[in-house]
């Protein structure tokens, strides 16, 4: 009988701290893409996300379509998604952008929409009577007044895109689900597990960032709590 080999990798264990150490560059091109994909994905989202709540409060009558819409983006599978994208931006990471912006819309404009409807009307009438026209009022009472609401709902299409990061390894631009694809096609257990673990990774971290910013920059809820 042969000894068993020495090296995790050569027994191709699930936990193995020479993948860790042989693979290090890898790993953080994998991160440094999937942060990319998801960061450049969620702000963008979040451009396009603003104007659209900020139309469907104004108007109360695009408020059914704009909803629908992106509701309806949100149903499609990722899959199915990227197939019908691949024509417009073909095998690239702009594909993988565009996705992730369309599913990030439906979460974001809901939650923007919902922070702006749920500003009281006796504020806007209070702002209004000390001279705030539409663009001040909106600049500087409604939409800080709707920042609870609109970073609930960053802070969840955030932790989403990065999870569908990983669906972009079918054309290549997944970050780590490039590896996870790679080690399940060839049961590389240490590599699976390790490009995993760093998703979940990402997402708590992304959303205890979000988290910490909403803190920051909402400090009259700490007051309401206190």
């Amino acid at each position: 009988m042969t000894a068993p080999p020495n090296d995790c990798l050569a027994r191709n264990e699930w936990i193995c701290g020479a993948y860790l150490s042989s693979r290090r560059q890898l790993l953080l091109d994998a991160v440094g893409q999937h942060l990319r994909l998801t960061a450049v994905s969620v702000l963008i989202g979040l451009a396009i996300a603003v104007p659209l709540a900020v139309l469907a409060r104004r108007l109360r009558w695009s408020a059914g379509p704009v909803l629908g819409v992106t509701t309806i983006l949100y149903t499609i599978p990722s899959l199915a998604m990227f197939s019908l994208l691949l024509p417009v931006y073909g095998l690239s990471a702009t594909l993988v952008v565009a996705g992730l912006v369309l599913y990030s819309l439906t979460l974001l404009v809901r939650n923007i929409l919902a922070g702006l409807r749920a500003v009281p009307e006796e504020t806007r009438q209070a702002a209004r009577g000390m001279g705030y026209g539409p663009i001040r009022l909106l600049l500087t009472v409604e939409l800080p007044l709707a920042l609870p609401a609109a970073m609930a709902g960053l802070r969840i299409a955030a932790v989403s895109a990065v999870s569908l990061v990983t669906v972009g390894a079918i054309v290549g631009f997944g970050g780590l689900g490039n590896l996870i694809y790679a080690g399940m096609n060839t049961y590389f257990k240490a590599q699976v597990l390790t490009a995993s673990v760093l998703c979940v990774v990402i997402a708590v971290a992304a959303d205890l960032l979000l988290l910490g910013v909403q803190w920051l920059i909402t400090p009259w809820t700490r007051a309401v709590r206190a």
